[in-house]
């Protein structure tokens, strides 16, 4: 099975440096950036499979971010998981709009955020 790469974006170091680690133990290979003008660029020369986004990134939102990927020729199928808290929820249309296939909300644990993406992961390949 070939390794996964997922791109991180968030803004709080603390959080990406825990989630980067639990998913770098489980075998995936991890790129971070702290804001969505990085992201997008890094997306672009990464190819990432997965996209986790934190939805208030600086520069770019993650919402924003999601949009531009998914007109990006190549990037298309890049699958975006959003981090939200209460005040910034999406709704089940601005979601499907912007390309989002996941909302995680804000607290959770790093094993929810794992089984989110394994989870991901299996439907794409039952498609």
């Amino acid at each position: 099975m070939e390794t996964k790469k997922i791109l991180l974006a968030d803004d709080e170091n603390s959080i990406v440096q825990i989630m980067a680690a639990k998913l770098r133990n489980n075998c995936f290979e991890v790129v971070t950036a702290d804001n969505g003008k990085d992201a997008f660029k890094l997306c672009c020369e990464q190819k990432p499979d997965i996209v986790v986004v934190d939805c208030e990134l600086p520069e770019l939102s993650g919402v924003e971010l999601a949009e531009k990927i998914h007109k990006k020729n190549g990037l298309a199928e890049v699958v975006i998981i959003m981090i939200t808290t209460k005040e910034t929820e999406l709704n089940a249309e601005q979601a499907e709009k912007a390309g989002i296939t996941e909302c995680l909300n804000k607290p959770f644990s790093p094993k929810e955020l794992l089984t989110r993406i394994e989870n991901v992961l299996a439907s794409a390949t039952t498609k």
